[in-house]
């Protein structure tokens, strides 16, 4: 018979489920996946826009949000369903990356500590912007590295969407962090680095700082979140020393990575707290990494159950072999 038995493992924070496939023997040849390069003809624009030597922040679309569906708009169509307040309705948000030093090309592991500070930077300074004008609900910070990840270029960035609402995942992480305090009396985050730092048996990586892991209900393979220590639920009050601390597990985390997977497309997501709620309590800003390893199934798609054929744990047994022990506590 072949091998392919389910485990099905539930995310202590958001309640969902993930089928993880536990009984399959892991072969690198299957899951290395190089990432591929974005055909962009020889003319890297961000090489160019903005002008300047350095990090630079390009405008790619203000207002880049139009919310549809409103109340109005559901009576004249008859029998489609609302979706928004008419005074909700219209563009909001915008479209942003901060972009690295024209010619880099390179990706976040492989420059220096300086240029992923100053970009970690950005993204903290864009979040504490967009409170300031208190114009929308959430910026989602994101990198796609490689085409496999949806990315467009080939120049290292993150990318900022300042959107008009909170969204979905975000969402039942604050709800679900929140009933977790409620019944257990402290943050999950937080619940999480103890708990894995003492088991170590999802363990990537520690050090002062941070703690990173693959979480127990792993949606896709080799999936790492990096937590930091200390309790907080909003990056934008990340301090000077915070921001090299994330840099640096950034850093480790990637390079790990690369070195087992052979460079994989991978999309890096900041989850951080909503921009007009106070979640102080309950949440806790982190940083999700998902390797574009495979493509999704029908039952995926069918089911909106994820299905993983590589289970945490030899995720990060290969993840360790490879690099010959990195979960050892590093000063960095």
């Amino acid at each position: 018979m072949a091998a392919g038995l389910f485990e099905l493992r539930k995310d202590p924070v958001t309640g969902w489920w993930v089928a993880t496939i536990v009984d399959r023997a892991f072969h690198r040849d299957r899951f290395a996946r190089h990432a591929q390069q974005i055909d962009d003809g020889g003319d890297c624009q961000n090489c160019h826009l903005p002008t300047g030597v350095g990090v630079r922040l390009r405008v790619l679309k203000d207002y880049a949000f139009h919310v549809v569906g409103t109340e109005d708009a559901a009576r004249e169509l008859d029998q489609q369903v609302a979706q928004v307040a008419l005074e909700r309705a219209g563009a909001a948000g915008y479209w942003r990356t901060v972009v690295a030093p024209p010619g880099e090309h390179r990706a976040l592991h492989q420059v220096g500590s300086a240029v992923v500070e100053a970009m970690i930077t950005g993204a903290r300074d864009a979040i504490v912007a967009a409170r300031v004008a208190n114009q929308t609900d959430h910026l989602q910070v994101v990198q796609n590295w490689g085409a496999q990840a949806g990315a467009r270029t080939n120049h290292l960035c993150l990318e900022f969407y300042d959107l008009p609402q909170i969204p979905h995942r975000i969402a039942e992480e604050l709800g679900g962090a929140a009933r977790f305090v409620i019944r257990e009396g402290e943050c999950p985050y937080c619940r999480l680095v103890r708990d894995t730092t003492r088991t170590r048996d999802r363990l990537v990586w520690e050090d002062a700082d941070n703690v990173a892991f693959a979480p127990w209900a792993s949606r896709s393979p080799f999936e790492i979140w990096i937590v930091p220590r200390r309790h907080d639920a909003d990056f934008g009050r990340a301090t000077e020393p915070d921001i090299k601390a994330t840099a640096n597990a950034l850093r480790h985390v990637l390079t790990m990575l690369a070195s087992t997977l052979d460079g994989p497309p991978y999309n890096l997501i900041l989850h951080t707290a909503p921009l007009r709620e106070r979640v102080d309590a309950t949440y806790h800003w982190h940083w999700e990494v998902h390797p574009r390893l495979r493509d999704i199934a029908g039952l995926e798609l069918g089911t909106g159950l994820p299905v993983n054929p590589v289970s945490p744990e030899d995720a990060v047994e290969e993840l360790l072999a490879t690099v010959g022990g990195g979960g050892a506590e590093e000063s960095g």
